[in-house]
């Protein structure tokens, strides 16, 4: 007898919404699943995969430098085939797939995949999808760009994150808005990621039929997406340890200068005198640096950028991070009328 179809989950949302958090979320509760993850980052180098925090038993797979609802979904139709085959082969264990998207993604060509390959849909069941909106700019991010809309359309679950930084009337406008996008679609708060694993893995909530209304050609057609040329994407890597004072006040000036247009913005980095790692979040002016594990004594100690954004002088934002880069160990990072005169005396 052929094994039952393994279910899989659709994670979508707008850059910065919290998809990795909640992701990060699912792989470290211990709910006795087995998850085989694939990743897509719409940017050169990936950065989310050094986020995640994992158990040694879960295959992680990345796909980049492309969006997986258009120029790498080819990728993915390859990669869930060999996924099968390795677990056909008992060259792998796990019982479940977890997709992250894009935060550029467009839900529709995703989830059209499990029906349309029949390579894909002999194998997989697609679960759900689950789309994270970011109660903060959620309301901005629907108005300017239609990717956020699609990804809450085609919403079999929405995940409200950042509430407590809101009040209960923004809380409750963009609800209410969510919910005229997506009558049937619960909206449930999130914190950081918490929310009960029951509410997104094995909850059989996509349906063919709400699809094709949502999409009539969804069958049909397959479909072809294109991202607003004025979004792009460039990535920043240095070898160099960053002095903490320059990193901060370069980085600050830049998001003073350009939040509007900065639509996400990671990284790990390597700062002069700490020990661990140093993982930078951001979306337009909300921002944070945060400690987490300490480099391994014999790898290599880097600083990986990546900036997304709507028409980002590159060059700009690639002098300014320059400019924190401690040259010699005997470089001097004390002085706070030091960094500030290197930032101020860029040509921009």
């Amino acid at each position: 007898m052929s094994r039952p179809q393994i279910p899989v989950t659709v994670l979508t949302g707008f850059l910065g919404a919290g998809k990795t958090t909640l992701l990060n979320r699912i792989l470290s509760e211990p709910h006795g699943h087995r998850i085989a993850v694939i990743e897509n980052e719409f940017g050169e180098i990936g950065i989310d995969n050094a986020l995640l925090k994992r158990r040694s038993d879960e295959q992680v797979l990345v796909m980049n430098n492309g969006c997986i609802c258009c120029t790498v979904r080819d990728d993915l139709v390859r990669i869930l085939g060999e996924l099968a085959a390795k677990r056909a082969a008992g060259e792998l264990d796990f019982e479940r797939v977890l997709i992250e998207t894009t935060g550029l993604a467009d839900p529709a060509p995703v989830a059209q995949t499990f029906f349309v390959d029949p390579g894909v849909a002999e194998h997989y069941a697609l679960d759900a999808v689950i789309t994270v909106v970011d109660a903060v700019h959620g309301m901005a991010q629907l108005d300017a760009h239609h990717e956020a809309q699609d990804q809450v359309g085609f919403a079999d679950r929405i995940l409200l994150s950042k509430t407590d930084l809101v009040s209960a009337e923004q809380q409750e406008e963009l609800s209410t808005r969510l919910h005229e996008i997506n009558i049937r679609a619960p909206i449930i708060p999130v914190h950081f990621g918490k929310t009960d694993l029951a509410q997104i893995l094995d909850i059989d909530a996509f349906s063919l039929d709400i699809a094709e209304a949502l999409e009539p050609e969804f069958l049909h057609h397959f479909h072809h997406h294109h991202h607003d040329d004025d979004v792009q994407s460039f990535s920043i890597r240095l070898s160099e340890p960053l002095s903490p004072i320059r990193f901060r006040l370069g980085l600050g000036s830049l998001i003073d200068k350009y939040s509007a247009q900065l639509l996400r913005y990671k990284g790990v980095v390597h700062l002069a005198g700490y020990e661990q790692r140093v993982i930078l979040q951001g979306v337009h002016m909300l921002m944070a640096l945060n400690l987490a594990e300490p480099w391994l004594p014999d790898g290599p100690r880097e600083s990986v950028l990546v900036f997304i954004g709507e028409r980002l002088p590159e060059a700009e934002f690639r002098a300014v991070i320059d400019a924190a880069v401690l040259r010699t160990d005997a470089e001097s990072d004390a002085s706070f009328d030091a960094a500030m005169k290197i930032i101020d005396e860029l040509p921009f």
